[in-house]
């Protein structure tokens, strides 16, 4: 990424992911016309085309000839929402970045809005579709579910992750890539690195052209990319501590075993080879000291990670009288 030295400290950046949004592309360029004229900044939309089998790349080509504040990057594959958001935020040049879908249910004229709160101190807006337009038992309530743990594991309580409408920043978007579906846990990256964020309702409109790109499958991805952002966001620089909180909860079942089955074989006259218990005081055992070696192996692995890159475990937010190439 960009540091925030090279980005234009008036421009925002829209990026915009597209699969397949053909029918789309000419009322939302339309709407994104319409909403950067309503400006009090200048304005760059960066279209992602995600690797499209339909015309979306040439519609979006098109477009890009009559707006000189169009921009477009085509993948040769499909790749996923998050590469190409990331793709998006590496080659935007504004000090704002503006991620919304390409769909139409996200409204363009909402942007100002969002820029209007972020003036307000924050680092981060977050879209919430208050009045959200899907079908209610396959989407919103998932959404909903979804919602609620990640705001249960992360300690940031936002109401609606899933929106992709927001406005970040830049400087908080600086320091960390994305992969799987991770785009949806950047403002947890931002409340970890101290940015302050809210919430704010946006207006969702029902989809009219196009198939939704959403599926059940993606819940289970959200869930287990949340586990992986737990770990790099609050355990990268320790990892024993998680692998020696696991280890030890394993010693503790092995303790937990071993000690009944020993009371069972003085006051209950039960062979050990009656029970599962010296089985189980034996696995937990051996898990737990396999736990605590790969939390040691780890360890050694982020020192070598932090020093052969330079990379430092804390960032910095202002120099006051401190040289900068120390």
């Amino acid at each position: 990424m960009k540091d925030q030295t090279q980005a234009d400290t008036d421009l925002v950046s829209v990026i915009i992911p597209l699969f397949n949004e053909a029918d789309n592309v000419a009322p939302l360029c339309a709407a994104l016309t319409t909403a950067l004229e309503g400006l009090d900044r200048p304005g760059e939309v960066i279209f992602v085309d995600d690797g499209s089998t339909d015309n979306t790349a040439a519609l979006l080509a098109e477009a890009a000839k009559d707006h000189d504040t169009f921009k477009v990057i085509s993948f040769k594959r499909n790749v996923g929402q998050t590469p190409a958001m990331m793709a998006g935020i590496d080659h935007a040049k504004g000090s704002v970045i503006v991620p919304m879908d390409g769909d139409l249910q996200n409204d363009p004229a909402d942007i100002g809005v969002l820029l209007d709160k972020l003036d307000e101190g924050y680092g981060v807006v977050s879209g919430w579709r208050k009045d959200r337009q899907d079908s209610y038992w396959s989407r919103v309530v998932p959404s909903q579910i979804a919602n609620a743990l990640i705001s249960w594991v992360s300690g940031v309580p936002l109401k609606d992750y899933g929106c992709t409408l927001k406005a970040y920043r830049r400087e908080v978007l600086e320091g960390f890539r994305l992969y799987g579906e991770m785009h949806r846990f950047v403002p947890l990256y931002a409340h970890w690195q101290g940015a302050k964020i809210t919430e704010l309702p946006v207006r969702h409109r029902p989809r009219e052209c196009g198939e939704s790109k959403y599926g059940m499958t993606r819940v289970f991805k959200v869930l287990l990319d949340l586990l992986v952002v737990k770990f790099l966001t609050q355990y990268d620089a320790k990892p024993i501590y998680i692998f020696g909180m696991v280890g030890f909860g394993f010693f503790g079942i092995s303790f937990i075993a071993g000690v009944w089955a020993l009371y069972l074989k003085w006051f209950e006259n039960t062979s050990f080879i009656e029970t599962p218990l010296p089985l189980l005081f034996t696995l937990g055992f051996i898990t737990g000291v396999m736990c605590i070696l790969m939390g040691l192996l780890a360890e050694v692995l982020m020192r070598v990670y932090y020093e052969s890159q330079g990379k430092r475990q804390y960032t910095v937010r202002e120099l006051i009288n401190v040289d900068e190439n120390v």
